[in-house]
């Protein structure tokens, strides 16, 4: 009779550690542009501060940047890390966008405009959650492979 209440501690400790596990991303917080660290071409976009927040069970986010002529950027996207494209904002090169999680620490993201696939990118953050490095793939308007690495640190 007294195995039971320790069994019942530690199904429950169990499954409160598993919930915990699920419910935290390495992603999720604000992250910071670091320029010095990043190599981004002249003519790329600038993402500047990027959010990942819960909104109910799916996950937004919200990207503020500077566009290649200096304007103003904010996207927002709002979906789950299924692989599935969810509608984005703001962004006059894409119009929709997908997330995959990859493991605990990476995410494959790609955009698309029309339901063509105009970039992709890996995302991965540090093993120690400081860091977040993009690498994105598109192409130009010529049709050739182009890219960046943004590396953002977390706020």
């Amino acid at each position: 009779m007294k195995s039971r209440p320790v069994v019942t501690a530690l199904v429950l400790l169990f499954t409160g550690a598993l919930t915990l596990s699920f419910a935290q991303n390495a992603n999720m917080g604000t992250w910071q542009l670091n320029e010095a660290k990043s190599k981004i071409p002249a003519g790329f976009p600038k993402n500047h501060t990027v959010v990942y927040a819960m909104a109910g069970d799916q996950v937004k986010v919200t990207v503020d940047g500077t566009a290649p002529d200096g304007s103003a950027l904010h996207t927002e996207w709002t979906g789950k890390f299924d692989g599935k494209d969810y509608p984005l904002s703001g962004d006059p090169t894409a119009d929709m966008r997908s997330y995959k999680q990859v493991n605990d620490h990476s995410l494959m993201l790609e955009s698309k405009k029309d339901g063509k696939v105009v970039n992709s990118a890996k995302i991965v953050v540090a093993p120690d959650g400081k860091t977040r490095t993009i690498t994105l793939s598109a192409k130009d308007a010529k049709g050739m492979k182009v890219g960046s690495t943004a590396v953002y640190d977390r706020q």
